[in-house]
């Protein structure tokens, strides 16, 4: 710890924590089983959704829709409510 020493005199000790260490690498992830890369590559030719990949049309669907921006809360002129 630092001592510090403001105006009224009094020592006032501030902790500064030591430096982290570097994190240790990850571990190199194995490879997938044959029998898998084999069904993943048969869903790719397919036009399948593959586990971990992007999927265009999940983000289409899961956007909000368009045009509620355009929507007022306005009333009816013609028909008030009374």
């Amino acid at each position: 710890m630092t001592p510090t020493y403001p105006a009224t005199g009094r020592a006032r000790r501030v902790f500064v924590p030591a430096p982290a260490k570097p994190v240790p690498p990850a571990p190199p992830q194995p490879q997938d089983p044959p029998i898998y890369r084999d069904l993943m590559r048969k869903w790719a030719d397919r036009g399948r959704t593959l586990p971990g990949r992007h999927d265009p049309e999940w983000t289409r669907l899961a956007a909000p829709p368009r045009g509620l921006s355009q929507v007022s809360g306005s009333r009816d002129l013609r028909d008030d409510g009374r």
